[in-house]
């Protein structure tokens, strides 16, 4: 049960006093047709999700005096597992914000003081949480605060109180059911979609009773036998079909049938009655073992109100890369051909926006099938959705030594290929927005080349590889690009970007400075250091006549591994009593390069934590049989970055492989679940002749000494205490 607790556990800076206890208003339905105004009421700004305020006192021509208000540190998620990723929720002067332990904390939004808090206390052994331990936001409406919990249950509490006043189990984490993503509450009701596609979890979006959380409906976006694109999977009957290695699937056919994740909070048109989302990718790998098309996954989708289905697009079929797209779908309305069109965009990881018209699903700009590269041994589709317009960010890799390079949709099977965008690139989870002052999109896109090995598709960072990022202006009247910045870092799992009426797009970098640039040209106009990676979607309010900006400083976990933290910043022109609050020092920026780094150690033998190798640098003389265990909790493994393909397989706690290195030669690695987890193996002497280059064999006898305990890479948190979750990109 969740440890209520009135004290008062968050430093405000910037006030030397305790604002008396704020009591909330009337918490009635408000009409979210229209952009933010005062208020930010829900994590899309509006049910719309453009994440625009018709806010105007911060503006171009005095952004430049905008200074910290206030900051307050919430004592919550910090450590290593753990992302900020909130957008904050203001609703009657009180800011309601969430930290990856599913804590949540109402504040004032004009001063940073607590109100009251609610610690979920979950059951910190979860272990099939996807992408980092994190939580994008609440619902509020009629007077509750809504959440889902990363162990799969869905609250809700008293939004004066913080008290829990109900609780709905949605699915077990056990089977690999999470949730991260910020519900949408409508007249009554909630929508909540569910994590763990990547788990082998079947994804569904639900529907619940705000007042009791019984559930009303829900909808499984990974089509099932029978149902409405059932067929485009393989048959249940079909055992051919199944994995070859279904140990770490809850049962046989998951790898054939699960998948599609809604990661983000829903739009919703009242006037068509219809509710929007996008979906995630089949279950990761395996993609010969499932043919089809694989519906609905990597798709956009309406549904009715009650459930019912509308209409799909789907972005990639048979999606073996994670091309999918989790960040938010965008409702607009525009000019095309002189008439008015109901429009929807979604960015996604191929680095493409689609616009359809959100009526029928059908292309607004205009979208080609085109052939690409074939592999039956993958069952690739043949032909893949390509928009006419202008892609975020690059889509083939710059050549790297001893790589293969390929473009998007390359058909990957027994050669090792480097491809871009990989499931990390492009625009992950990270929020776009949308002005109707201007007609653009604005969105923040990931350039992260992957490395492609094997039957299937694996991540493996190849070691030299540059990571960077792109914030993009793009004309939704033609998908092409106004302006472009690029970004030194990989930017399309995180911030995104916020527009107000006043001419502004705010977007949070993970390297910490939170930054606002010029709409209509791109220009840089300011920037903050906030100490910790400023991940999180900003948003924009006003109190009493001073509009604010604020943002959740606190790094992601995961792709990004930017720095850790636990700070809500607000931001004004009249700034802190005295001007006492000024930028805090820079953290370490995240990686740039992949690389690996720190001591070398004589042992064959290495551990595998939650989350890294230990030693992760090794030097052995050829022919040595090099021993991984796997310690942790979660699912690891170690797979080759460069040519030669070996993999030790996916190792549960307590497992071991070998691997015998018979040539000389370095040789760099990695946990496929958990890509930045990457070590180096240099071997030394003569090649054992005749034998194989490379011997792997798994299900071995653990290593019977203990591994020396090494120091983790620069840059990267302590992980040696933390349980982690999964790799994928959502």
């Amino acid at each position: 049960m969740p440890n209520m607790r009135s004290k008062i556990a968050a430093i405000a800076i910037a006030i030397g006093f305790l604002v008396p206890f704020f009591v909330l208003k009337g918490q009635g339905i408000a009409d979210l047709r229209q952009p933010s105004e005062k208020e930010w009421l829900t994590v899309g700004g509006d049910w719309n999700n453009t994440r625009f305020s018709t806010l105007d006192q911060i503006s171009p021509a005095n952004v430049k005096d905008l200074k910290g208000a206030w900051v307050t540190h919430l004592g919550s998620g910090l450590g290593s597992k753990y992302s900020l990723e909130n957008t904050p929720i203001v609703k009657d002067g009180i800011m309601y914000v969430t930290t990856g332990n599913d804590d949540v904390f109402a504040l004032d939004a004009k001063t940073g003081s607590l109100i009251w808090e609610h610690r979920s206390g979950i059951d910190q052994s979860i272990s099939t949480v996807c992408c980092g331990w994190d939580n994008r936001g609440v619902a509020v409406g009629d007077g509750k605060v809504f959440l889902g919990y990363l162990d799969g249950t869905f609250v809700a509490l008293e939004a004066e109180t913080g008290k829990l006043l109900w609780q709905t189990r949605i699915g077990q984490w056990q089977d690999g059911y999470t949730i991260t993503s910020a519900p949408l509450y409508y007249k009554g009701v909630v929508y909540t979609g569910i994590a763990g596609g990547d788990m082998g979890a079947r994804g569904k979006l639900t529907a619940l009773d705000g007042n009791t959380g019984k559930e009303l409906w829900h909808f499984w976006t990974a089509a099932g036998p029978g149902e409405l694109g059932g067929d485009t999977w393989p048959p249940p009957t079909d055992d051919s079909a199944v994995s070859q290695d279904p140990s770490t699937l809850k049962d046989k056919h998951q790898d054939r049938h699960g998948g599609a994740s809604v990661w983000q909070t829903p739009a919703v048109d009242p006037e068509l009655g219809l509710l929007y989302f996008s979906t995630g990718n089949p279950v990761f790998g395996n993609s010969g073992h499932r043919p089809g098309n694989n519906l609905f996954s990597a798709s956009i989708m309406a549904l009715h109100l009650d459930g019912t289905y509308a209409w799909h697009y789907q972005v990639v079929h048979h999606d073996m890369w994670d091309f999918d797209c989790p960040s938010p779908v965008i409702l607009f309305d525009q000019v095309y051909d002189g008439m008015n069109r109901k429009g929807i965009a979604e960015a996604c990881k191929t680095g493409w926006i689609y616009m359809l018209d959100r009526t029928n699903g059908k292309p607004l700009v205009g979208i080609d099938e085109k052939p690409v590269e074939q592999d039956l041994r993958v069952a690739s589709s043949p032909t893949q959705p390509i928009p006419r317009g202008d892609a975020l960010m690059p889509q083939c890799p710059q050549p790297l030594g001893g790589w293969v390079t390929k473009c998007i949709f390359a058909a990957v099977y027994d050669q090792p290929v480097l491809i871009s965008p990989g499931g990390n690139g492009g625009v992950n989870w990270a929020p776009m927005a949308y002005s109707p002052r201007t007609g653009y999109f604005y969105a923040t896109a990931s350039d992260r080349p992957r490395g492609a090995i094997g039957a299937g598709l694996a991540v493996a960072p190849p070691i030299g590889a540059r990571f960077s990022g792109t914030f993009t202006a793009v004309d939704s009247r033609t998908n092409k690009i106004v302006w472009q910045k690029k970004m030194p870092y990989s930017v399309g799992q995180g911030s995104g970007a916020m527009a107000t009426a006043s001419g502004l797009v705010f977007h949070g970098d993970p390297d910490g400075t939170l930054q606002a640039y010029n709409d209509k040209t791109g220009e840089l106009l300011w920037q903050w250091q906030t100490g910790a990676g400023a991940d999180a979607p900003a948003i924009t309010y006003e109190i009493d006549g001073t509009q604010y900006v604020a943002i959740a400083a606190g790094g992601v976990s995961t792709q990004t591994t930017s720095a850790n933290g636990d700070m809500i910043w607000a931001f004004s022109l009249k700034g802190s009593p005295g001007n006492r609050l000024h930028p805090f020092a820079a953290p370490p920026p995240p990686q740039s390069v992949v690389e690996v780094t720190g001591p070398i150690v004589k042992t064959n033998a290495v551990t595998l934590i939650d989350y890294s190798f230990t030693p992760n640098r090794i030097t052995v003389p050829a022919g040595t049989k090099v021993i991984f265990t796997n310690t942790g909790k979660q699912f690891h493994n170690a797979a080759s970055s460069e040519d030669g393909g070996w993999d030790t397989g996916m190792l549960g706690s307590g497992k071991s492989s070998a691997v015998t290195f018979n040539r000389p030669g370095t040789y760099s690695y990695a946990c496929l679940p958990h890509s930045f987890m990457i070590g180096q193996i240099i071997v030394t002497g003569a090649a054992v002749e005749p034998a194989p280059p490379i011997v792997v064999e798994k299900n071995v006898t653990p290593a019977a000494s203990p591994v020396q305990s090494m120091p983790n890479m620069p840059n990267m948190p302590d992980m040696s205490n933390m349980p982690m979750p999964a790799n994928n990109p959502h």
